[in-house]
């Protein structure tokens, strides 16, 4: 007899959680604070250079970022994100900044103010400025000044006292912003434009606090200089080394388009769940709408960034988190296929389900932390939405999913409908009968293991000789220099760019294009671009093209550390990734899984080598990812392997344990293609129709997954069953001598 209550609380249930959503998820979504990547802005990592025979310590670093939050105050920028990092270095993010030349002079300037007399000696300085003491103001002329306010009218009488017995053409006051060792008032003062500010003539003692500063100011120099001077000067002078800055109509193009790319992708996946699992599909379906929101709510609580990668993390993540759901259902097929009711089906299905789910989870845990602990600030976002995407989703997909379907097996309206799971009656044994369900071995995996390991030598091979000749397409993360990103309106023509930059007296003679139809150009240069020639280049294109251009830039030094980190991170992941599985499994399959994994991420360096896709930060992330998701799937195969082992009991020969092997991989083939499937609709719609930011690591995605399902299905397990064979065939050696 049915029970219809569970159905009634079902429907109870799902009516107030789709209520729930429905009224928070626009707030939800407004709460969380968007990066510079999608709303436009600058991120730049400073180098604190300390004067000479100085040491940089704590206290220098915390007032440098103090000073850097007053004049982020001048800005107007709401949300700043300033980070110290290592011993002598800052990271400065703003987003929403409208001009961002200007913000950046204003940052970077130092802004010591000094009075000087013509032999430059310092006579008054900034700290005897009052606090917030400079303002705008005009002369009789209305011209724009800046009217000062000193500590101490009597120091300033002593001071124009001094000045104004000096002989005729020396009395000058000379007020200089940022004077430099070297820099000298009588060389400066034959220039058409000198570096001081002003040097007026003082011919009488002046006992006040007011004091004013005249030049060929616009009113919107005067007032950067007096937010300057209020901001305060900076202890030490700051050098940048590494910069990105996104213009903020370029953020909005890129997260419209991302998000489109999203949505597709969350209807195929949710459609292919409908279609193939039936009525636990739909069951998915809510639990996966429930993720999406849930995920948006953690983020916006934890106050966290959200990035372009991070949009596509949580996209990935959907794909992801129906791994989970996959692994469930294909276990409930498989127990009522052997002639199980539905609930006992329901209930072994999930149990067993369960440790295979933790243990894939835990080990693309363990690639994500990587990633947030040696990523850049864009990868570091997507390592977040990743980490949080997997701890949600375990929430929702296992106990979420055991929850709602619960309440449909228990309620017994499911019982004897197989159907609605998507099984055929005709492939549900027959028990009275005494039949038993047995996996049919059509495809002998171990049989022709030789013909993958040749196929996967022979491409090795042809990728060293590849990489050894070609190289890879690196971008200025890794090689340091300057990126510029101009988006025009339509088709871009490589003489007309190449004339753009002569006009600014640049040479651009590495100049790639992309987007559907030429629109986006992109522009290689191996120096570091100037801040001002950054500003010339913004400047410039913004009025061609009414779109201001992406410019990143990377020193030299930043661009070793990057590539350094990167293959450390790598090394980490392997490292972890292997004493976890060792320690879940065995040392041999942990030893077969970083085979696979090398295998994996070898051939997607190759084949961006041979298609010559740029690689640049992303690319790394793309690669940790491919880890975490190649290792998920390996770790599918090897659960299964390890509990058909249990119930053999006696394994002897290699036979035994090719049959082992062949009868784990069929059983698991359909979650592999299935899962695959899901987080392949995700990346390829990403890179379809998502922004070109991140097209190349959507490509690295795609490419990765397929390696990945590859390498679990033809590499890992085969490699365990020759290493399994030798071991057993030695004991029984061992066993024979003695």
């Amino acid at each position: 007899m049915v029970r219809k209550g569970r159905i009634v609380f079902f429907f109870t249930v799902v009516l107030a959680i789709g209520l729930l959503i429905g009224f928070t998820y626009d707030k939800a979504a407004n709460n969380i604070n968007l990066g510079l990547d999608l709303q436009g802005g600058f991120e730049v990592l400073y180098e604190v250079q300390p004067p000479e025979d100085e040491q940089i310590t704590e206290e220098t670093l915390n007032s440098t970022v103090s000073a850097l939050r007053n004049r982020i105050d001048v800005i107007g920028v709401s949300e700043p994100n300033i980070q110290i990092e290592g011993n002598d270095r800052i990271r400065v993010q703003l987003a929403g900044v409208e001009d961002q030349s200007e913000a950046r002079e204003l940052l970077s300037t130092q802004a010591e103010l000094t009075f000087r007399d013509v032999d430059d000696n310092v006579m008054l300085s900034g700290s005897d400025l009052e606090t917030n003491g400079a303002s705008l103001t005009f002369d009789d002329a209305n011209r724009p000044i800046v009217s000062l306010t000193l500590k101490d009218a009597d120091k300033f009488g002593e001071v124009t006292k001094e000045i104004m017995n000096k002989p005729t053409g020396e009395n000058l006051l000379v007020i200089w912003l940022d004077f430099e060792e070297g820099d000298s008032f009588l060389e400066e003062a034959q220039k058409e434009e000198p570096k001081f500010l002003s040097a007026p003539a003082v011919s009488q003692v002046l006992n006040t606090k007011n004091v004013v500063i005249e030049g060929n100011f616009t009113v919107e120099e005067a007032t950067n200089l007096a937010d300057l001077l209020n901001a305060g000067a900076l202890p030490v002078e700051l050098k940048e080394v590494y910069s990105t800055s996104v213009g903020a109509q370029f953020g909005l193009q890129a997260m419209e388009k991302t998000i489109i790319a999203g949505a597709i992708a969350i209807a195929l996946i949710f459609l292919f769940m409908l279609v193939y699992y039936r009525f636990p599909g739909f069951i998915a379906v809510i639990t996966l709408s429930i993720y999406i929101f849930l995920i948006l709510v953690v983020f916006g609580w934890m106050d966290a960034v959200l990035t372009l990668p991070g949009i596509a993390a949580l996209i990935l993540g959907v794909g992801m988190a129906v791994d989970a759901n996959i692994l469930t259902y294909e276990r409930i097929k498989e127990e009522l296929k052997a002639g199980r009711t539905v609930m006992s089906a329901f209930k072994l299905g999930g149990k067993r389900a369960f440790t295979t789910i933790l243990d894939a989870n835990i080990t693309t845990l363990i690639a994500a932390g990587i990633m947030f602990f040696y990523g850049t600030s864009s990868v570091k976002g997507f390592a977040v939405m990743l980490i949080i995407s997997i701890l949600v989703s375990f929430l929702t997909a296992v106990y979420g999913t055991r929850l709602l379907l619960g309440l449909w097996v228990h309620s017994k309206a499911l019982n004897k409908k197989p159907q609605l799971f998507g099984v055929k009656r005709k492939d549900i044994v027959n028990l009275s009968k005494g039949e038993e369900f047995e996996v049919k071995i059509t495809f002998d995996f171990v049989k022709h293991r030789n013909k993958f390991f040749i196929f996967s030598i022979a491409f090795l091979v042809f990728g060293i000789v590849t990489l050894s000749t070609l190289g890879l397409n690196l971008g200025t993360d890794f090689t340091s220099g300057s990126r510029v990103e101009i988006t025009g309106k339509g088709p871009l023509s490589e003489e007309k760019i190449k004339d753009q930059f002569n006009d600014i007296g640049l040479d651009a003679n590495e100049i790639t294009f992309a987007g559907d139809h030429r629109e986006i150009a992109v522009v290689l240069f191996g120096d570091v671009l100037s801040q001002q020639e950054i500003a010339e280049v913004k400047k410039h294109f913004s009025a061609e093209y009414g779109a201001e251009p992406n410019v990143s830039t990377v020193s030299p030094q930043v661009g070793r550390e990057l590539a350094k980190n990167a293959f450390i991170s790598i090394l980490i992941a392997f490292l972890g990734i292997i004493i976890y599985v060792a320690i879940r499994f065995e040392w041999m399959q942990g030893l077969a899984a970083i085979v696979a994994l090398a295998h994996d991420a070898f051939f997607m360096v190759a084949l961006f080598s041979i298609f010559r896709i740029e690689v640049d930060i992303t690319f790394i992330a793309a690669l940790l990812t491919i880890v975490g998701y190649s290792i998920n799937d390996t770790i599918v195969t090897f659960d299964r392997i390890r509990e058909n082992m249990k119930r053999e009991k006696k394994v002897k020969t290699f036979e035994q344990i090719a049959h082992i092997v062949n009868k784990s991989l069929l059983q698991t083939l359909t979650r592999s293609i299935n899962t695959v499937l899901t987080v392949i609709f995700a990346a390829a719609a990403l890179a379809l129709f998502g922004a070109e930011a991140i097209r190349p690591f959507s490509i690295a995605l795609v490419i990765g997954l397929l390696l990945g399902t590859y390498s679990s299905l033809f590499i890992a397990a085969q490699l365990w069953a020759v290493w399994k064979g030798k071991q057993l065939k030695k004991k029984r050696k061992v066993a024979v001598e003695s």
